[in-house]
């Protein structure tokens, strides 16, 4: 699953950005992170792709009034609303932002480019019609934390038992990596102007990705029979889903409260 999706990094400084918490030139640094440019194409009113900041300009100027995530899996339109058109691209991407205010959406494409030893991530978002209703499965903050603690719990208890919960060097370096970046202050999870809770719930829905990614690439570990790894499969399946869900609740809390005016 997306650890850090570029869907959240929009919608987080986007809507900072429309809050008045952030500058549209540190939104825009914000949402780039370590890529090199994002472009967009498709944005009302210009002929060719434009940078972030004219792109959030222009979207504010449209009614936009703030940034939702989804993160939609094969089975499971997380986040989305439609048409279908829309949601076909966001399926692929596995990732997209949809507009509140006015019906536009976002899916980026990401490209590498560059030399070996030299490459670099370029992304261009598609700026596209959506549907106005309601964003499908997205739970509430409280509800995403309660699933994300059962799932974390039961999840290991199995993982565990099939020796696949992240052994080895491999699997400890990355998980050093990840303590490291949150514990000395690698980069904020959120952008100005989202509640602890949202914070909370996203930083423990990212650890529980890690340990399924862990997982899926640290091989077979103990699961050395077909029953095991379907085992193992049946046992990260729910706990992946209820994680993605709880980083959209996390990533929309800014929208819901505004909208629920919190």
């Amino acid at each position: 699953m997306l650890l850090e999706p570029r869907s959240g990094r929009l919608a987080a400084w986007g809507n900072a950005l429309l809050a008045g918490l952030a500058s549209p030139d540190d939104a825009a640094l914000g949402i780039v992170g370590e890529d090199t440019v994002h472009r967009v194409e498709g944005v009302p009113g210009e002929a060719g792709p434009v940078g972030l900041t004219l792109t959030l300009g222009r979207l504010r100027g449209l009614g936009v009034t703030g940034f939702r995530v989804a993160l939609p899996a094969p089975g499971h339109p997380l986040g989305l609303s439609g048409p279908p058109e829309f949601n076909a691209r966001a399926l692929e991407a596995e990732e997209a932002v949809v507009c509140s205010g006015a019906a536009f959406g976002l899916v980026p494409e990401v490209y590498e480019a560059g030399p070996a030893g030299d490459v670099h991530t370029e992304v261009t978002w598609h700026c596209l019609a959506v549907r106005e209703a309601p964003p499908a499965d997205v739970p509430s903050l409280g509800e995403a934390e309660r699933e994300l603690a059962e799932a974390l719990r039961d999840a290991t208890a199995v993982l565990s038992r099939l020796d696949v919960a992240g052994s080895g060097p491999v699997a400890e370096a990355a998980i050093d990596a990840y303590r490291a970046r949150v514990e000395g202050g690698g980069g904020e999870l959120l952008a100005p102007g989202y509640p602890p809770r949202a914070v909370r719930v996203l930083e423990l829905a990212q650890r529980v990705g890690l340990l399924i990614s862990v997982a899926y690439e640290n091989g077979h570990g103990g699961a050395v029979s077909a029953s095991e790894i379907a085992a193992r499969g049946e046992a990260l399946r729910p706990v992946e889903r209820v994680a993605r869900r709880a980083q959209v609740a996390a990533y929309n809390a800014w929208v819901e409260e505004r909208e629920r005016g919190v």
